[in-house]
């Protein structure tokens, strides 16, 4: 079942994304430094940002995905393979 948040992220345009992405690591970096200063009143704040992080990140790669044409993903499949068998 999807979350209400991704069900959001999936009517963002891709700038309105990466703009959030950026919008919402500063507001993390910020949110670590001043947990590591003065500590936060509620340190789950820090999991749900960087959730909120993933999800963004795995919206736009998703879109990327999407966007390819039938080369480019022959291509990243190799890479896939390649990657597998190397273990």
């Amino acid at each position: 079942m999807a979350t209400k948040k991704f069900l959001e992220l999936q009517d963002f345009s891709k700038d309105d994304l990466v703009a959030e992405l950026k919008a919402t690591e500063s507001q993390y970096q910020k949110l670590t430094f001043d947990h590591a200063i003065t500590g936060l009143d509620n340190p789950l704040v820090l999991r749900e940002v960087r959730r909120d992080i993933a999800r963004l990140k795995t919206e736009v790669r998703r879109r990327e995905l999407s966007e390819m044409n039938e080369e480019q993903l022959a291509g990243r499949s190799k890479i896939r393979r390649r990657r597998r068998n190397r273990k």
